[in-house]
């Protein structure tokens, strides 16, 4: 058997393509190569060596994602240095991918992703949905910069093209897997091929299920775990049918069916509230701490020791354990049709209906303040590609012309409710904002007691409040494209690109079941001069709370309340590309691109989208990309060296930014990355390979982003580097392996990946202070080094395998994201990332 332990560029032979007669023309190139180390891949929308195109392309077989441990499209990060990841709370709605430093960061269903995700030819439309098992894979490329030209939407960043194996017409086989690790891992995978009709017809079954325990524990306010997060509870069972006539018309139709419930997204506290410092909770009757259980946690911005102690003992405090559920199924087709000798028609459909249900504690306490009770999300996704491509003058050129079809609907419905200790908590922060002063007696000799709402307001409390935001966005986007190469000589080839993209959306927000009294209560107070001056702000955001605030209460028109919006949004943009390459001698090739790239805009739904008459649409992202690139095979193809420098500056940047309170939608004018990336293998005896890969990278916003705006929220990211976008990050692995007597051999195989200081948050300075630009306390992770291990045995025809794995061997923990923790002034809190794992595998071919 031949293991693969690859990481970076991962080169391996990945012989099956995105459509039948592609995948024909890969599996005859794979059995007539000798060179083990070619790659055929389809990120050109052919079949082609990955060493001959103008794109800077990771190809990762599946075999390498197995060893690897890649499950999903969230651990991709292992394989390739310039693909990162991070979540927050939720498991469906707050994935952000990014490459080369750029994504979107999002908490908030409107937001397209910056990385296009496109699984066997069809657009996944949010990043939530492409999360399940990563199972019978054949390969993922993971193309960098915008690929707009080629792949239909949403690729201002890039784009992750996945491809499962198809059916074999030929042949019945398939695998089984099996792995326990710690944490009670339990997964089970496999596959069966059956020919139906022999070379004509065949299906192809593959299931998946994988379940393991929470690596955060929750506990509530006195101390007694109630539950766990971050744990996994899922399945994926998918069929295909695919066939091929005597004519030459082939194609297949999938279908799949996935679910996932295991609780999501707890946050740790890593940074202590100054109100809990001062007692303030206690003079409330919240106890000490608030609510807080968690031993060990920051006093000071400065105190990095317990900062990290916080996030090493793993465990959150909430009043109930999250609820996740999340089911999706889809069906796709494909069928292409020769015409002649010289091209193809293809066709790619796929329909999706995604559905998930999430509750969670809001405020990340012990005590009863702030929950989302319900948030029920809908997505459909209709899409359609016809493309008709081929060669002209003597093979001279490959044309392609296209055109693309889809839409999108999406509803989401949020219920919130305030709790029995909402009104002592705001009782506790206006303590805080009088400088500490004890409440008995009150500040400013209002009288205000522990609740200062309900006195504020003669007795309504704002206890047991709730309130259904309802959101909907409805997109249809067509474009038409070519994509055209010509060999100019038998050295020197170009290639232009183009694509015509149309966006129209209906975004609405509206309100359900409101029963909130304390808001037109407060606002009364207010408007009678019982609140002074300097209370104003802080009554009115806490007794007008952004999530379950009435919406259209005629104070709108004063206050920034939340208005209900039913608007549209219409864009279009001609997206292209231009590539020269250069062949010198036969291994080795270069090439410069100019690519302008486009991401659509659409709406912030949020409730406080047209608060104070705001426009609830954020404008659509443009990137200017530029890059040069050389691959090179050298030493009989025992070395394979890849180097691609870029350079990319987009317009109207789309950031989405959580105060603590509220969460604020906005375009930055100007975002920039600049880097080179080096990609290489080296296989110096027949047992051993050894991989690097490395980027160097400067994803910032300038000192000028701001352009003409004012805004806090936008001028303090001037100067700062994106959100998760390390300067350097660089993968260095190796296998070993060796024959064991006649019918067997073995492994060792092991990856280090290393990662510079990384911000990750996306506010960068105390708004409250914006002149002064202190940093927000413990944005910054720390750079670290993780380490992976795996070491097998088994027999040389596959037919069976024992493996050992453990990833993060030093366990090293890391923060994906950090922010304010919600009605909690002065406290911050993390989002982490996985902690140790291990295992045995158990895998078997037949």
């Amino acid at each position: 058997m031949k293991h693969v332990l690859l990481s970076g560029t991962a080169l391996v032979a990945c012989a099956l393509a995105a459509t039948p007669a592609m995948a024909q023309e890969a599996a005859d190139g794979a059995d007539a190569q000798v060179d083990p180390n070619v790659i055929i891949v389809t990120a050109t929308r052919r079949a082609e060596d990955v060493q001959d195109i103008p794109i800077a392309v990771t190809a990762v077989s599946g075999a390498a994602l197995d060893r690897q441990g890649v499950v999903d499209v969230t651990n991709i990060t292992q394989v390739s240095p310039s693909f990162s990841t991070s979540n927050a709370q939720t498991a469906s709605g707050s994935v952000v991918l990014r490459i080369r430093g750029i994504g979107t960061t999002s908490n908030n269903i409107g937001f397209e992703s910056a990385v296009g995700i496109f699984v066997d030819g069809a657009y996944q439309s949010r990043p939530g949905v492409a999360l399940s098992e990563f199972v019978d894979v054949e390969r993922v490329e993971v193309l960098r910069g915008p690929q707009g030209t080629l792949f239909g939407r949403n690729t201002s960043a890039g784009a992750l093209n996945i491809t499962n194996v198809r059916p074999d017409l030929s042949e019945f086989g398939g695998f089984a897997n099996a792995t326990y690790g710690n944490r009670d891992l339990l997964s089970v995978q496999g596959a069966v091929n059956v020919p139906v009709v022999q070379d004509t017809v065949a299906v192809r079954l593959t299931g998946a299920y994988r379940e393991r325990d929470g690596y955060v524990s929750i506990l509530n306010a006195a101390g007694n775990q109630v539950g766990e997060s971050n744990g996994v509870d899922q399945y994926l069972v998918r069929g295909q049918i695919g066939w091929e006539t005597d004519s030459g018309i082939s194609g297949r139709i999938i279908g799949d069916y996935s679910e996932s419930k295991a609780p999501f997204g707890a946050a740790l506290e890593v940074l202590q509230s100054p109100i809990e410092g001062a007692g303030l909770f206690g003079a409330v009757g919240l106890g000490a701490r608030g609510g807080m259980a968690a031993p060990n946690v920051a006093t000071s911005p400065f105190d990095n020791v317990n900062a990290q102690r916080a996030v090493d003992d793993r465990i959150a405090t909430a009043n109930f354990e999250p609820i996740t559920n999340s089911e999706q199924w889809g069906i796709t087709g494909e069928l292409e049709i020769p015409l002649g000798a010289a091209a193809d028609l293809i066709y790619i459909g796929s329909y999706r209906e995604f559905d998930a249900f999430e509750a969670y504690d809001s405020d990340f306490s012990g005590i009863d303040v702030f929950d989302v009770t319900a948030n029920n999300t809908s997505i459909e996704t209709m899409t359609h590609e016809l493309r008709l491509q081929g060669d002209a003058w003597g093979g001279r050129l490959s044309w392609l012309i296209g055109g693309y079809y889809s839409t999108e609907d999406i509803s989401q419905s949020v219920s919130f409710a305030l709790g029995q200790d909402y009104g002592e908590l705001i009782g506790a922060l206006f303590a805080g904002a009088t400088g500490g002063a004890s409440l008995f007696p009150p500040p400013a000799g209002l009288g205000l007691g522990a609740n200062p709402l309900s006195t504020l307001t003669g007795g309504v409390d704002p206890a047991g409040t709730t309130n259904t935001n309802l959101y909907s966005q409805d997109s249809k986007s067509w474009s038409v494209f070519t994509h055209n190469t010509l060999d100019i000589t038998d050295s020197l080839a170009l290639t232009i690109g183009l694509r015509y993209s149309d966006e129209s959306k209906d975004g609405a927000f509206a309100q359900g079941n409101n029963s909130n009294q304390i808001c037109p209560a407060v606002l009364g107070s207010i408007g009678a001069g019982n609140v002074p001056g300097a209370f104003i702000p802080t009554v009115f955001g806490t007794g007008c709370f952004a999530f379950t605030a009435p919406a259209d209460l005629p104070a709108a028109a004063v206050f920034p309340l939340p208005r209900t919006f039913n608007s549209t949004f219409d864009d279009s943009e001609l997206i292209y590309t231009g590539k020269l390459s250069y062949s010198f001698i036969d291994p080795v090739n270069v090439y410069a691109s100019f690519t302008h790239g486009y991401k659509s805009g659409g709406f912030n739904l949020d409730s406080t989208a047209a608060a104070g008459g705001a426009d609830p649409r954020f404008a659509s992202e443009e990137v200017d990309a530029y890059e040069i690139g050389m691959k090179g095979r050298f030493f009989n193809g025992d070395v394979t060296l890849n180097i691609a420098a870029f350079h990319q500056e987009f317009t109207n940047f789309q950031v989405l930014e959580f105060t603590g309170a509220q969460f604020q939608t906005f375009n930055v004018p100007k975002a920039k990355t600049t880097g080179v990336e080096v990609e290489s293998v080296v296989r110096p005896t027949d047992s051993l390979t050894l991989n690097a890969a490395l980027t160097v990278m400067n994803a910032r916003y300038p000192s000028d982003c701001a352009g003409t705006l004012t805004a806090n929220n936008v001028t303090n990211l001037c100067g700062n580097s994106l959100t998760n976008a390390p300067d350097i990050v660089g993968i260095v692995g190796a296998t070993y392996e060796r024959d064991l007597g006649t019918n067997l051999d073995w492994f060792i195989g092991g990856q280090v990946r290393m990662e510079s200081d990384r911000r990750t948050s996306t506010q960068a300075f105390d708004p409250a202070d914006p002149a002064a630009r202190i940093l927000v306390p413990f944005d910054v992770q720390d750079s670290n080094v993780k380490i992976n291990m795996r070491a097998g045995i088994g027999s040389q025809d596959d037919r069976w395998t024992i493996e050992g794995f453990v990833n993060n061997l030093t366990n090293e923990i890391t923060r994906a994201v950090t922010f304010n923790t919600v009605l909690r002034s002065g406290s911050r809190s993390a989002f982490i990332q996985e902690p140790r794992s291990y295992g045995v595998t158990v895998r078997t071919k037949f």
